[in-house]
């Protein structure tokens, strides 16, 4: 036989594209059109709908950057169309290729009443099925011109990520707003010739069921009446039936679909453009499950359902009708899809307490797993912390996005820092917003990792980021790929089933032990320094705030406990913990209003924790220490004078010097207190830390602190992305603009050290030694012009080192410190909390900060036959895509180098950065609400139960790695103790004897008490 695929193929192709497609729509009738644009933000719809409105004509630019334009569509249905299923068809003008991040359109009755969204791939507006003729229509049309940031491929740099730089330009021009026919048989055929022709080009060249469909399309074309395709369309479909009738191979790859729109809380976009986003596109799920029994929509974040419940009741409604129907399936349990690594522990449980929680409240529905497709890797507390809060499974996408090495499994069980393990999938259709084309059918069943061992995957379906979700053309494509030859079996459910199947067929998956570490997107770590110090300063405002306000609650007569603002505060500071706002990688715009928001946050911390101070009375001036570990040393008071205090955790002490301890010396650039003497060199570097204390071991192997500018010009994504040949292109800031002595006091010594470099940039850098103390502060102050750098900070450590450990969210990870495999050699960059910590047997070194994340740890041999272990805190970026502002301007932070510290000491030293005491008058001595006996385990949180019962409860866990026993004792009558979930629903009860809970942990458990107070 000769071979004519190329003349069918093309044949089909023309046919297809040029015949069928557009006689989808039968007949059209365009509408009368008015419209208004808002002149500046988003206006409800009563002010629209009296605004004044002016004729607009068809291929007539509109659309301002971050504009909103209001249409009134006004039409009337032709008699002759009795009996026909008439539409709205309205296309703003879209543009390129990816259907989010552009114009979008919400479509409402002239009562207010919602309808459904108007996207780049979903035009449509449902009218009447069948038509009465002569309807009267009559729409108002809110239209959103956002520009598309991603025109260009972040290739060129814009200023269109801010209302205040875009300018006013319109942006589209508006192509088409009609009443239309939409003939349902053309409509059916062109899915159907869809669907073979993806499969067909999908399947190898010698297989049969290529060729069959080959020949089967060609003499189906054969019957396609050019000269009347709506008429001939009945036959094409008939003649195409059995091809598409053909069962699927029983041993074929089985697909479970469930509807989804991934919406970034903030990207390209301000939030206040995420809560139109969310109304539009759940506008058009529920219109979808209307018109699909078959349809399942699952969605995360609970932010975006209380958007959508405050600002359109109508939408909620409807979301809340389809919950009952098991169309809609709420999943992920959480506030929002946050980042995978930088959020603290209490964060991340908080996080899963609030989602969860919104969804009991209001559906009824208690969540089974956690839903993160898109953040930049995970956090190896995640197990723990998700089966804390009642979680069975987790989902995520994003690794498959690797720049080295593939993972190696698609289901598996994941385990964390403690050993709890919780089953897992990556979908290998490798992406979030699948349309079910051949493509990426045939790609799942290729890239499935399981074969022979298991044979179902998940596949989240619909447009995302505005896109307008789900479509019917999707869903179709779902009917017919549910059982045919050649092609995975595609079936419609929710994930609950699916992870309920899956598990079931693989109980003995593989486990992958730890972090799920991301080898991309390393910079998110460090870009957008502002941000990233905004979390960190609110998560530990919310612990203080919340410690004093329960301290209060207990022991402050009237004193009223703040839930309404501590939850509101809690919620914002979890909103900014999505996964493209903390991570630095969004437009100018959500960065300013983020940095907004966290000045908001922390002025009402800092005036709830006073308040709460206040209430316990006034009297002598007072140290008050929120970190969970006693501490003894110098604070200032509030007239700026050093003073050296004790202070025991979670309490209070007098500002009297507790006992003198050895005063710290000046002698030209060199400090010592007695415990370690550090020498500045004339270039402001560290030329010696010696550790008295071990018997003057220089804790150095070269200049320490050494800030290295490096060229950081990543491959693609700005922002996102530090590729490792950053490394190879540095100055080291070595001059000086002055080296000189800034305190001298028995209790406090530093040298301030200036430099500029570069653009205008300058650092001023205080190095300071406190008395008592072997830990050493580097405070500094950065005004920061350069572009395209990375700003490194570097200690090179007399040490040999096996591995680094970072603090990470209720513990630490251990990461090793060689190359042996391409799986160490891509972690040139990773991510830590407070602290990280390097040692050898008998000696370590911590680096503490209070703000950074990204860090490296490298390891080297001298000549002298010695090691050196060399950690660098990456202090600020200047990426300039997508915003090309980006970390410019002022930034204060502090790290500090802690010679001879273990892991304990790494933790308490993290806590006490992070925690200044806070100097304030009160009434006398307060017990604290809590006290722990044991070495190990570290009180998190200390609140008031959220059903407002009066229950306090703490949440504490391991911090060591190892197993650890206590006791905890409480500053108040105790009647009874419950150990409970994440949700504070109770677990099992707590032995109390005494007044005493004892504790017993495994390395890095958590726990939750409940304590009933007598």
């Amino acid at each position: 036989m000769h071979d004519e695929r190329r003349r069918i193929e093309e044949r089909v192709q023309r046919l297809h594209d040029q015949r069928i497609k557009p006689a989808i729509y039968a007949a059209s009738v365009p509408f009368e059109v008015d419209a208004w644009q808002a002149p500046g933000e988003p206006v409800p719809f009563e002010e629209a709908a009296a605004a004044p409105y002016e004729p607009f004509a068809m291929d007539t630019p509109w659309g301002p950057p971050w504009g909103t334009t209001w249409f009134r569509m006004r039409g009337q249905v032709p008699a002759e169309w009795a009996g026909r299923r008439v539409e709205a068809v309205i296309d703003l003008g879209f543009i390129g290729d990816w259907p989010g991040n552009q114009a979008e359109a919400l479509v409402h009755t002239a009562d207010g009443t919602p309808l459904k969204a108007v996207n780049p791939l979903n035009q449509y507006v449902p009218i009447a099925n069948p038509a009465a003729g002569g309807e009267q229509i009559d729409y108002l049309v809110e239209a959103a011109s956002n520009p598309d940031i991603l025109a260009k491929n972040f290739s060129e740099i814009t200023l269109m990520g801010d209302i205040r730089t875009a300018g006013d330009k319109p942006l589209y021009t508006f192509q088409r707003a009609d009443l239309a026919v939409l003939d349902e048989t053309v409509f059916h055929l062109d899915l159907d010739i869809q669907v073979l022709r993806e499969l067909m080009e999908e399947l190898g060249e010698h297989d049969p069921r290529r060729h069959e469909i080959t020949h089967a399309l060609d003499r189906a074309m054969d019957l396609l009446d050019l000269d009347d395709v709506a008429g001939s369309a009945a036959a094409v479909r008939a003649a195409l039936a059995p091809v598409l009738a053909k069962p699927a191979n029983a041993s074929a790859h089985v697909v479970s679909g469930v509807g989804h729109a991934h919406i970034d809380s903030a990207w390209l976009w301000p939030i206040r453009e995420t809560k139109r986003k969310t109304s539009r596109t759940f506008s058009n799920v529920t219109s979808l499950a209307d018109e699909y029994d078959d349809f399942i929509f699952a969605c995360s974040q609970a932010q975006q359902y209380e958007w959508v419940r405050d600002n359109y009741p109508q939408v909620w409604a409807r979301i809340q009708e389809s919950v009952k129907k098991g169309q809609w399936a709420p999943v992920g349990g959480m506030w929002v899809e946050a980042d995978g690594n930088l959020p603290g522990g209490e964060a991340v449980a908080r996080q899963l307490i609030h989602g969860k929680r919104f969804f009991i409240e209001h559906f009824g529905v208690e969540t089974k797993g956690v839903w993160l497709p898109d953040s930049f890797g995970y956090t190896a507390a995640y197990p723990q912390l998700a089966k804390l809060a009642g979680n069975e499974w987790f989902l995520t996408q994003k690794i498959s996005w690797n720049q080295t090495n593939k993972f190696p499994h698609h289901t598996f069980w994941w385990e964390g820092i403690d050993g709890t393990r919780i089953f897992t999938h990556f979908p290998p259709v490798d992406t979030y917003n699948a349309r079910f084309s051949g493509e990426e059918m045939a790609r799942a069943t290729r890239n499935y990792q399981e074969k022979g061992l298991a044979n179902r995957s998940l596949a989240p379906f619909g447009w995302g980021d505005g896109g307008g979700g789900p479509t019917r053309e999707i869903m179709e494509r779902a009917r017919r790929l549910a059982d045919l030859e050649g092609s995975a079996k595609v079936v419609v459910e929710h994930p609950d089933t699916f992870f309920a199947k899956a598990r079931a067929e693989y109980e003995d998956a593989p486990v992958w032990v730890g972090e799920l570490y991301l080898e991309l997107h390393r910079a998110t770590y460090t870009t957008q320094a502002r941000t990233k110090q905004g979390n960190r300063r609110s998560e530990h405002r919310l612990r203080e705030a919340e410690l004093w306000a329960t301290t209060a609650a207990l022991h402050a007569p009237g004193y009223a406990y703040p839930y309404e603002k501590l939850d509101r505060l809690w919620k914002t500071v979890l909103l900014h913990q999505f996964h493209d706002i903390l991570p630095g990688s969004s437009i100018a715009w959500v960065h300013r209003e983020a940095e907004a928001e966290y000045a908001r946050v922390a002025k009402e911390l800092e005036e709830l924790t006073a308040e709460a101070v206040t209430a316990l009375g006034g009297g002598e001036a007072r140290a008050f220490n929120t970190s969970p570990y006693d501490r003894a040393e110098v604070v200032r008071t509030a007239t700026g004078v050093p003073m050296y205090v004790e202070v025991p955790a979670g309490g209070s002490a007098p500002l009297a010097v507790a006992r003198p301890p050895r005063p710290v010396t000046v002698d030209g650039r060199v400090l010592d207190n007695g415990l370690v003497r550090v020498e500045v060199a004339e270039d402001g570097t560290l030329a010696s830390v010696r550790d008295l204390r071990a018997g003057g071991r220089e804790v150095l192997a070269d200049k320490g602190n050494l800030l290295r500018l490096h060229t950081d010009l990543p491959n693609y994504w700005d922002a996102w992305d530090i590729d490792k040949h950053y490394q190879n292109r540095y100055t080291d800031l070595l001059d000086t603009v002055s080296v000189e002595v800034a305190d001298e006091d028995p209790l406090l010594a530093s040298i301030r050290v200036e430099r500029s470099f570069g653009r205008g940039s300058r650092i001023t850098q205080t190095i300071t030694l406190r008395a008592g103390s072997p830990r050493i502060d580097f405070e500094t102050d950065i005004d920061w012009h350069e572009a395209e750098k990375i700003l490194k900070a570097a200690f090179p450590v007399d040490i040999r080192a096996a591995h680094s450990s970072a603090e990470i969210a209720y513990g630490h990870i251990q990461r090793p410190t060689h190359t042996n495999t391409s799986w160490e050699s891509a972690r040139f960059e990773v991510s830590g909390h407070r602290w990280v910590h390097i040692g050898e047997p008998g000696y370590g070194v911590a680096v503490i900060n209070d703000s950074t994340y990204g860090h490296d740890v490298s390891r080297t041999v001298r000549e002298d036959g010695g090691t050196t272990t060399t950690v660098r805190l990456s202090l600020v970026r200047a990426p300039r895509i997508p915003d090309p502002e980006a970390d410019q301007g002022k930034h204060r932070f502090t790290y500090a180098l802690l010679p001879g510290a273990t892991i304990e000491d790494a933790v308490a030293a993290g806590y006490s950065l992070n925690l200044p005491l806070r100097v304030a008058d009160s009434a006398g001595v307060t017990a604290p609400v809590v006290s722990v006996d044991g070495a190990g385990v570290t009180v998190e949180a200390v609140k008031l139960a959220d059903d407002a019962s009066g229950d306090v409860v703490v949440r504490l866990y391991e911090s060591s790695g190892g197993r650890a026993q206590g006791v905890l004792r409480t500053g108040f009558p105790l009647a009874g103790a419950e150990f409970t979930d994440l949700l504070e629903r109770p677990q099992s009860t707590a032995e109390v004897r005494d007044g005493a809970v004892a504790l017993e942990l495994r390395p890095f458990q958590i726990l939750t008490l409940r304590l009933k107070r007598a």
